[in-house]
């Protein structure tokens, strides 16, 4: 069976859309900051892993969600990959 990226901890890292607009950074600490653009702190807050799926909540209150499927972060819309 395929362990699961809560299993790998594979999230942690910077997470990019294909022109890299927008840019999660997942955290070790269970923090997260997102980019926009020349934005660099446009949201910040916290996420939970369980499994393969991924729980945002940023510090306004405001809460989404995301899937990881083969490599890649679904998220609110987006398509994010891991940069390296």
């Amino acid at each position: 069976m395929k362990a699961t990226i809560e299993e790998t901890k594979e999230y942690i890292g910077m997470w990019v859309t294909a022109d890299e607009h927008i840019r999660h950074e997942l955290l070790t600490s269970n923090r997260y900051v997102e980019a926009r653009g020349n934005r660099e702190n446009a949201y910040q807050g916290s996420y939970k892993i369980k499994g393969n799926h991924i729980d945002y909540k940023d510090y306004t209150g405001f809460v989404a969600d995301g899937e990881f499927i083969d490599g890649v972060l679904y998220h609110a819309g987006m398509i994010l990959y891991k940069k390296n």
